[in-house]
């Protein structure tokens, strides 16, 4: 009781700020390293576009003009090339001229999400790259093994852990952040050496906005809170709708929650994993479809430069034909057409969508940094510097005042001790709640409070010994 009076006798900020301040600590603390791997590896990520244009010049462009062939011929052409007679998975024609057309195979020894990529030349028929692609966007080698590594650190499922410990927290220590610095900032400003933490407090609060973005998209992607976000989602109606394959029950367009997917939480960057598996099973489409099935989407209003058309995968399925343009103005319309009259069976239209579905559509190409093109590029990057520079300046902060003396343990139980009941109530309340909606938030928590729990024994028994 003797170290209660002490720190009840002591002048201190009201417990829920002090609460506020250490658990902004401890997130800063044990959280930091994560979140500056995710920050640098988005910098890294948001750059490669201009970087893969450059390094993949070859097979993305061609110095060929002219009438393009048909579809069909392209396809034929890839087919030759690679060695094989099946149906391609999916083709992506040449969306301007000097473009190549991709025509992506499906087969064993690809990973979830990867096709082999055969980059034609559409007036010539010459083969001008053979590589693997990866997910929706359809991203080259040297971006998707960023990519991989920004999520998943290269350690598969067990890394996705990482990227989500960092989004589960850098909400709260955003808003934490924001709050200390309003109320230091109404009660006095900070000279000498408190600079440091004033500059801190400044940056932190000037990329609020963006700190609370990259963690509301992350945790959209991620594994355990990603699926709670999807089943709200798909509760409140905000699922992305998507035309429906299915020629053997008919029904309206269904609207399927975009982080659902257990096989991919990043559901929206890339494929469904099922491209792969079906390379055994797709009944046999020869090359003119390909040009039936495109005529027939020109004609319904799939109207963008950039789409991909993907043929049925049973005798049971249509064909579905998708704008892959993610630039503003979003082109992301899709059709189904039956396999045999090649009539829309389905559709989606972006401009139908429900307004939550655009907004999550629109968020996430702004996290990617394909919305808006270069600007949007450099706005991540900016907010992503501005997120590694908060993480350096806190440590050096805790760098600086790890040797300053307490007379009682600044932890997280010492405040919850001092609180009534009805605080403690309330913060248990809070913890729980979020610590079910995001699970790896919750875990780590209570392991926050475990080695909190600890010091505070320790500094305890420091207490009486010297006491005594």
């Amino acid at each position: 009781m003797d170290t209660v009076s002490a720190a009840t006798d002591r002048r201190q900020p009201p417990l829920w700020v002090a609460l506020i301040t250490r658990l902004h600590f401890y997130v800063g603390l044990f959280v930091g390293p994560f979140l500056l791997v995710a920050a640098l590896s988005g910098i890294a990520y948001a750059l490669t576009p201009q970087l893969e244009n450059w390094l993949y010049h070859d097979a993305l462009t061609t110095q060929s003009r002219g009438e393009p062939q048909p579809i069909s011929h392209q396809i034929e052409a890839a087919q030759v090339a690679a060695g094989i007679s099946v149906a391609p998975a999916a083709v992506r024609p040449a969306s301007a001229p000097g473009a190549t057309t991709r025509v992506m195979f499906a087969g064993e020894g690809l990973g979830p999400s990867e096709h082999r990529a055969l980059f034609i030349d559409p007036v010539t028929l010459a083969l001008r790259g053979d590589m693997t692609v990866y997910g929706t966007s359809g991203v080259l080698p040297l971006r998707t093994a960023i990519d991989q590594f920004h999520r998943s650190l290269l350690l598969g499922d067990l890394g996705r852990l990482y990227s989500e410990l960092a989004a589960s927290w850098l909400w709260i220590a955003a808003l934490g952040g924001g709050f200390l610095w309003w109320r230091r900032r109404i009660r006095r400003r900070a000279a000498g050496p408190q600079r440091l933490r004033q500059r801190h407090a400044t940056l932190g609060t000037v990329a609020l906005i963006g700190l609370l973005f990259f963690s509301a998209t992350g945790l959209t992607w991620s594994q355990w809170a990603g699926g709670n976000i999807a089943q709200l989602r798909h509760a409140w109606g905000w699922g992305t709708p998507s035309v429906s394959t299915n020629l053997a029950a008919p029904t309206p367009t269904s609207v399927e929650p975009t982080a659902a997917a257990p096989s991919d939480p990043h559901a929206e960057h890339h494929v469904a994993a099922s491209h792969t598996a079906m390379a055994t099973s797709r009944p046999t489409s020869s090359p003119g479809d390909f040009d039936l099935a495109l005529a027939a989407a020109r004609a319904a209003g799939i109207d963008a430069d950039r789409l991909e058309i993907v043929p049925p995968n049973s005798p049971t399925t249509a064909w579905k034909i998708r704008e892959v343009g993610r630039e503003w103005p979003t082109q992301v319309d899709q059709i189904a057409l039956d396999p045999q009259t090649f009539a829309v069976t389905d559709r989606a239209d972006f401009a139908t969508f429900p307004l939550a579905a655009k907004l999550t559509r629109w968020g996430i190409d702004l996290h990617m940094g394909v919305l808006f093109g270069l600007p949007n590029q450099l706005a991540l990057v900016a907010f992503a510097s501005c997120l590694v520079t908060l993480i350096c300046w806190g440590y050096a902060m805790w760098w600086r005042r790890r040797t300053a003396a307490s007379r009682e343990p600044q932890t997280l139980t010492a405040i919850f001790r001092l609180m009534d009941r009805r605080s403690r109530l309330v913060v248990l309340l809070v913890a729980t709640a979020f610590g079910y909606a995001l699970p790896v938030m919750g875990a780590s928590l209570l392991l926050f409070v475990a080695v909190d729990y600890l010091r505070w024994r320790a500094g305890v028994r420091q207490q009486v010994a010297q006491t005594a």
